[in-house]
């Protein structure tokens, strides 16, 4: 298993020969430091804590847990070999990718903040004529005559955004391991600048 943390630049398009045009999203890759890591003998579970500088001032870490989901003694005694190739005070970089691999990227997505039912979930609106005057955009009925009280899931007015995120099998088009660059076919979730996690699939 292979894991970096990168900061988003952006979406541009790419030329391929075969394929085309192909739009991507690009993400810088400075040098990730190896600050920690869990172990199953002392900590109960395996993961490796990466640090990387976001800008000038702010630093931020991150903790990859490497043993999720793996339940068998062998997958995990499979799992910890990984710990070898980050030992503390190690670095790697963006070339750990290569182009064709397929990743997962995690981030937090936009915040929009506050939002009505026609922006946060999609409704259609009422019409806006014969007497509509104020209610284009409301959500109409929310309750029913039993039991009385709104049910729990109803789609309502609230706060839109702000979530953590994984996409989920984007192919590598591009490496720089020179300018530290990654580009990936598709969006990934977040602002530019923001913070995302680079992960492989296996």
């Amino acid at each position: 298993m292979k894991f970096l943390l990168g900061k988003k630049l952006g979406m541009t398009t790419l030329f391929d020969e075969t394929k085309g045009a192909l739009n991507v999203t690009l993400i810088v890759c400075e040098a990730n430091t190896v600050k920690l890591n869990r172990t199953l003998e002392k900590d109960g579970y395996l993961a490796v804590q990466l640090e990387t500088n976001k800008n000038a001032k702010k630093t931020v870490r991150k903790e990859f847990r490497i043993d999720k989901g793996a339940t068998s003694v062998s997958a995990r005694e499979m799992l910890a070999k990984t710990l070898e190739h980050y030992p503390v005070d190690g670095t790697v970089d963006v070339s750990l990718f290569t182009v064709g691999e397929r990743v997962h990227i995690a981030g937090v997505t936009k915040a929009k903040g506050f939002q009505g039912v026609v922006k946060r979930h999609g409704f259609k609106g009422s019409p806006a004529s014969h007497g509509r005057a104020h209610d284009m955009r409301k959500p109409g009925s929310i309750g029913a005559t039993f039991p009385e009280h709104v049910l729990k899931g109803r789609r309502m007015a609230g706060r839109m955004g702000g979530d953590n995120m994984t996409a989920l099998n984007l192919s590598v088009v591009y490496v720089d391991p020179v300018e530290g660059i990654i580009a990936v076919r598709g969006a990934v979730p977040g602002v530019n600048g923001r913070i995302v996690k680079i992960m492989s699939t296996k």
